[in-house]
């Protein structure tokens, strides 16, 4: 089609710019909330870091524990001693929001117990018995922190991509596309009314002739 078929209106050229400026916002607010992601993400990151560290130590601590336990009480005694606890945690799991990203916020009661909800008798255990409960209840507490977290920084990261994403796309092709038309637009109406000017003028010349 030659550029002289190309007949654009003034509302075309508004409903561009429009689009324009709606894409302007949408970006700007977009950029914003991947760079506060970004910021939360890091936060967790701190957190994560601490939680690790944590998670590892209760581990280590929990193994050697029930060594020196299977050593002194023996692995029968140990087992006897941890099937005689009736209460079991419970893990509630409910949710909370950060920036719009839905992420785990994970609840535990009855992990860790006082010596007289544990079960067993503890006249006729050793406080070795005591020393490997109470190392495994807080393993398991470590365990639920960092799979609250390791979830949430999941979530976020796969938000911020997604974001990014958005942003990118608006910034390098949508938004770009958007002006080249406008400008297209702008030219071709231009173009147009010098032609219908120079068209009036002839006319005019030739009725004055």
């Amino acid at each position: 089609m030659a550029l002289k078929d190309i007949k654009p209106t003034r509302s075309e050229l508004i409903s561009l710019k429009r689009k324009i400026k709606l894409s302007e916002r949408g970006y700007n607010i977009l950029k914003m909330k991947r760079d506060g992601l970004i910021l939360e993400f890091f936060k967790v990151l701190e957190v994560a870091k601490n939680s690790r560290g944590a998670l590892l130590e209760s581990y280590e601590q929990a193994n050697a524990i029930i060594a020196v336990a299977n050593t002194v009480e023996g692995a029968i005694g140990v087992r006897a001693a941890a099937m005689s606890v009736g209460e079991t945690p419970e893990i509630t799991l409910d949710q909370k929001n950060i920036m719009g990203v839905v992420v785990p916020d994970i609840k535990s009661t009855a992990v860790c117990k006082s010596l007289d909800r544990r079960g067993y008798g503890v006249l006729g255990t050793s406080a070795v018995i005591d020393e490997t409960a109470t190392a495994f209840e807080e393993l398991v507490e470590a365990i639920i922190e960092a799979a609250e977290i390791e979830t949430t920084m999941k979530r976020l990261l796969n938000e911020i991509e997604s974001t990014k994403r958005r942003v990118n796309a608006l910034e390098f092709k949508v938004i770009p596309e958007l002006t080249e038309a406008a400008s297209f637009i702008k030219m071709r109406l231009d173009e147009m009314e010098r032609e219908e000017l120079f068209r009036l003028k002839k006319i005019k010349a030739k009725s004055q002739a």
